[in-house]
């Protein structure tokens, strides 16, 4: 009965109504655990002193996902680098693709990450590259992962010191095709987290299914998929680089038709910042919300999927 209610007053009233029809959304992240803050991190950071704790125990798992180089001129102390590049595949014809699962799986678990880390992943762009690691993880079905609010610039802020050097597992270095299936990541996949093209031609015409295109609105207007949404991935981030509010980013995303009732899929160019624009929605507590990670780069491609151009004029 609520969600009726709720969408009956979302219809009439638009979206600032749809906004205050989820008080319980409006008065504060609806999954708090998913966004991490600096004192909270250094507080998660503090060593395991259980006696029972063994030499590899750790509190916490802090990846971060910048550039090797970036890596290297100062981190988080005792962050682990997985460059972003890591996760594609340079040989792939989809540009920007992520690579097996079971290669990612492998690369993941060679760093000690198992089905009990608790992992909070940053980078120095807002996670919009962060966000897809933690997309991926999810999609893996993990479920104790993070993202650091406001990234690396948030820690310094804050007051905190970097540290350097740092490690670069090997493994994560190139196209991956040497790992090994030693200690391989746990993965039980969660369908309900991934969209493929067909998944979305399938739904054409579903009122009940959104497609979000996150791209810059001038890239959107050269080709998009024609009923998809442009809702740029930027607009969910303060000026720096923090998340916004709970209430601003739920009327913003109202105001677009994108609603915790709809089956959202979000779709970008390469499949990054369509992870971050998956990480608000899951931040919001969206319950169906997924990822097209190949993206634009291959609906674009194909000549057999249909594409709309926006008239600017």
């Amino acid at each position: 009965m609520k969600i009726l209610a709720v969408r009956a007053i979302a219809a009439i009233t638009g979206a600032i109504a749809v906004a205050l029809a989820w008080p319980a959304f409006s008065a504060g992240y609806a999954s708090p655990e998913l966004l991490v803050s600096v004192p909270e991190l250094v507080e998660k950071m503090e060593p395991v002193t259980s006696s029972k704790a063994s030499d590899t125990d750790q509190a916490v798992w802090v990846i971060d996902v910048r550039s090797e180089k970036a890596f290297a001129k100062g981190h988080i102390p005792g962050a682990i680098n997985i460059p972003f590049t890591a996760l594609t595949d340079p040989r792939a014809h989809v540009p920007g693709a992520l690579k097996d699962n079971n290669v990612l799986a492998s690369l993941l678990g060679q760093i000690g990450l198992d089905a009990k880390s608790d992992i909070v992943i940053y980078d120095d762009k807002g996670g919009f590259r962060a966000a897809r690691l933690f997309w991926v993880l999810e999609y893996f079905g993990h479920r104790h992962v993070s993202l650091l609010n406001g990234g690396i610039q948030a820690w310094e802020s804050a007051g905190e010191s970097l540290t350097e050097p740092g490690r670069t597992p090997a493994s994560l270095v190139g196209n991956g095709s040497n790992a090994q299936d030693t200690y391989p990541f746990p993965v039980n996949l969660t369908p309900r987290r991934y969209a493929s093209a067909d998944w979305i031609l399938e739904r054409e015409g579903d009122e009940n299914t959104v497609v979000v295109d996150v791209r810059p609105s001038k890239t959107f207007a050269a080709g998009h998929i024609p009923w998809a949404r442009s809702i740029p991935w930027k607009a969910s981030l303060n000026k720096d680089y923090t998340m916004r509010s709970a209430k601003e980013l739920l009327a913003h995303f109202a105001a677009h038709g994108v609603t915790p009732d709809k089956n959202v899929v979000i779709h970008c160019q390469t499949g990054e910042a369509s992870a971050h624009t998956y990480f608000a929605l899951r931040l919001l507590g969206y319950p169906q919300v997924r990822t097209y990670h190949r993206s634009w780069a291959e609906w674009g491609a194909s000549p057999e999927l249909p594409k709309s151009v926006s008239d600017n004029s």
